[in-house]
């Protein structure tokens, strides 16, 4: 009877060890769900620094304009003799010095998009900020234009989740580049033709500034080769995949079914 009882509360025993170490398990689970949601809300955002065009050779140049606009004029030139639409990213107080220019951009077919009104460091300011930042210039360009902006560039290529989720309230698609000119470190007109001819590929999104020194005399270079090369020349918005994509962690915008014949499948 006595072996009995001991044999029962040794069950007993390992039962209660059971509960114990099951608790503990699961407390365990719970934690390492609780991390895996916490990793999940606070996933990096990423933006559009180029496209994959599957089989076609699409390159999208785009200037930046926050100073100056001397030789804007002699751009726009090149672009209508060469027969290419380009997009012109204007900050708000650039576009109140030189409303005639913004018209005149415009006038010539070029894609407008958004560059914040003060070209301030947008990860600094808080969700309002960065909201009027936005709409101040949108409606400048529509009043001035007609035109609504659908891409947008934030100053310094600088962004987080906050300016990415405003700017896509705002109705924008928040746009970087994979080929960076530096135009604006008054490079020689052959060192851009350099920097872009070496870096840029079917998908490509260039980044140039209407203001740069050397940017005039680089650019009829730049797009003689690339026709050689057998590349199209297309807006910025042009460029863009529709739904369904997904966007790789190099900011390579890529259709969610492949592409098929050259079309994109779901």
């Amino acid at each position: 009877m006595q072996i009995l009882w001991l044999g029962t509360r040794k069950r007993a025993a390992l039962f209660l060890t059971g509960v114990i170490f099951g608790l503990a398990l699961l407390q365990l689970c719970l934690m390492g769900a609780g991390r895996m949601a916490v990793s999940v809300l606070s996933q990096k955002i990423i933006p559009i620094y180029r496209v994959d065009t599957g089989e076609e050779k699409k390159v999208a140049i785009s200037f930046d304009a926050t100073w100056g606009a001397d030789y804007t004029p002699k751009l726009l030139t090149t672009l209508k003799n060469e027969n290419v639409k380009a997009t012109f990213y204007l900050a708000g107080f650039w576009i109140e010095k030189y409303p005639n220019m913004v018209k005149q951009i415009a006038k010539a077919g070029h894609e407008l998009g958004n560059h914040s009104y003060s070209h301030p460091h947008l990860n600094s300011l808080g969700e309002d900020e960065i909201r009027r930042e936005l709409m101040q210039t949108h409606e400048m360009i529509k009043e001035l234009t007609g035109k609504s902006c659908v891409v947008f560039r934030p100053p310094f290529g600088e962004y987080s989740n906050k300016v990415i989720n405003v700017a896509k309230a705002c109705g924008y698609q928040t746009i970087i580049w994979d080929v960076d000119s530096l135009d604006w470190k008054n490079l020689s007109a052959q060192e851009i033709q350099r920097r872009i001819l070496e870096k840029v590929k079917p998908g490509s999104i260039v980044l140039m500034h209407n203001a740069g020194l050397n940017t005039p005399e680089a650019l009829p270079g730049i797009i003689k080769a690339l026709k050689q090369q057998g590349y199209k020349f297309t807006t910025t918005s042009e460029l863009l995949l529709r739904d369904p994509y997904y966007i790789e962690h190099d900011g390579e915008q890529k259709p969610k079914g492949g592409y098929e014949g050259g079309r994109t499948t779901v």
